[in-house]
């Protein structure tokens, strides 16, 4: 019965990749043999991903550690253990210059942060960032070549 039901939740072409088997045990050990190399692919995509990611500001910066952050707890399910004070420091090399006296002030601490710590510290910086920024207004105008409104009137001698 538990055969019947995985076979029928997957779909057509994967269940043609799997060798049929009578054994719901063994038809799962083949479909884990059949996809292991995925994992090793996936983790490579990964680690690649994490080294580098960089922050760009779109989605601020909490955004960005728990985009982050996520990426280390995925791979940690793939047997691959990396600790929290890695990728504390992992995403302190992702902030871009502007962050830079804001490195310099963590990496003079004795303290490590937690991620906890760094998510907060990080969200003060950002805001603090935005009020220290002046106000631009930008002054647009049109590529188009306008007629003059005031032709200048030409004058012949007569």
């Amino acid at each position: 019965m538990s055969l019947m039901l995985m076979k029928n939740s997957i779909s057509m072409p994967i269940r043609g990749s799997i060798p049929d088997s009578e054994d719901a045990k063994i038809y799962l050990a083949s479909m884990e043999e059949k996809f292991k190399g995925t994992s090793k692919v996936h983790a490579s995509t990964l680690i690649l991903k994490l080294v580098t990611t960089k922050y760009d500001g779109r989605n601020g910066i909490r955004g960005h550690i728990m985009m982050m952050k996520d990426m280390a707890h995925k791979m940690r399910g793939l047997d691959m253990e990396i600790s929290d004070g890695f990728v504390v420091h992992f995403i302190m090399t992702s902030l871009p210059a502007a962050y830079e006296a804001f490195k310099i002030n963590y990496n003079t601490q004795k303290d490590k942060w937690t991620m906890s710590d760094l998510v907060a510290m990080c969200v003060q910086e950002e805001e603090r960032m935005k009020m220290d920024k002046p106000e631009v207004a930008y002054l647009a105008t049109s590529s188009k070549k306008r007629k003059n409104p005031h032709p200048r009137k030409e004058f012949t001698k007569v």
